[in-house]
């Protein structure tokens, strides 16, 4: 599923668009959130995305954020706009400047488009320089300290908890999906995600994996509960694996 939200009023589209999140989190409680900009983009790690099955049936929000302004990432994603239209995870598109021909084919897949123009000027996008993919060779290798300092590094650059929750469930999903599998097809796993995942998977039993699986699980519903605070649970997991 595709949402658009574009325009030269980058303050109002991603005003909206944390209010979509916020709409979606309330909706689907189990959802994990990726975000995806020009710094930290993976073209296998987001073909995975696109097309894999989560374990437990857990889904994604992915936002691109502002993919458009590197061409060779903007065909990749106009080359697989119709497998992400149909994909299980929900993708939001963030852009300012689109063209016809590109909108034209949002047009076509998108469940929603919205536009945001600034009568009085451009305003201009923040971007991060926090690559959240280096999270999972941490955690992958696990390497306790490493993993803790790129937490830090993300909180610095203001990577919510619940993308980084998203994407250390992730890791550990393709892990042990890994395992239980001879090749990248029996899982639906992208060849090279497959093959990381395979590297890691000397660093951990397969009840390892399953427990930090579930107290990721378990740490999400209890944040929604209340019980405590994602950021103060999430580096508590960290400090444990």
């Amino acid at each position: 599923m595709i949402y658009l939200l574009y325009g030269t009023d980058t303050k109002k589209s991603r005003k909206k668009s944390r209010e979509l999140l916020d709409s979606i989190f309330a909706k689907k409680p189990n959802v994990s959130y990726i975000r995806v900009d020009e710094e930290n983009f993976n073209e296998s790690a987001v073909e995975e995305l696109i097309g894999g099955q989560g374990l437990f049936e857990n889904k994604y929000i992915v936002v691109f954020d502002c993919l458009f302004l590197n061409k060779d990432i903007k065909d990749i994603l106009l080359k697989n706009i119709k497998k992400i239209s149909a994909s299980q995870n929900i993708f939001i598109f963030l852009e300012e400047k689109l063209n016809k021909i590109e909108l034209k084919k949002f047009e076509k897949y998108a469940e929603k488009i919205q536009r945001f123009e600034n009568d009085g000027g451009r305003t201009s996008v923040r971007k991060e320089k926090f690559n959240i993919f280096a999270l999972t060779d941490a955690l992958g290798r696990r390497d306790r300290k490493g993993l803790w300092v790129l937490y830090q590094k993300a909180k610095m650059n203001n990577v919510s908890d619940e993308e980084i929750h998203g994407i250390l469930f992730w890791q550990i999903k393709n892990m042990l999906l890994s395992s239980d599998a001879e090749d990248a097809r029996d899982v639906g796993l992208n060849d090279f995600v497959f093959r990381k995942s395979l590297g890691f998977i000397k660093n951990y039993s397969y009840d390892e994996l399953k427990k930090l699986l579930s107290a990721l699980v378990s740490l999400y519903h209890d944040t929604r509960k209340g019980i405590h605070k994602m950021d103060t649970a999430l580096e508590r997991f960290i400090l444990n694996i």
